[in-house]
């Protein structure tokens, strides 16, 4: 079982603010650490996000797919 340093959960936070907060909790991560995200909905605009503004930085592993409930690690390369 992997440990998080930080979960964000997604619906907690208004749209506008869901993908700073996000990244600055991933920005805040020590190398090697990981942090999870919790969404409603498939997050892939927010990997492609990563891949445009965090390239070779981070890795992403799917833990639940929906139907209801998405959980994501992302780690700190």
């Amino acid at each position: 079982m992997r440990e998080f340093a930080r979960t964000v959960i997604a619906p907690d936070y208004p749209p506008k603010d869901k993908h700073p907060v996000i990244f600055s909790t991933f920005d805040s991560l020590k190398d090697g650490e990981f942090m999870q995200i919790v969404n409603d909905h498939d997050p892939r605009p927010l990997r492609y996000q990563f891949m445009m503004e965090r390239e070779d930085q981070f890795t992403w592993e799917y833990i639940e797919e929906g139907p209801e409930t998405w959980r994501v690690a992302i780690g700190k390369k």
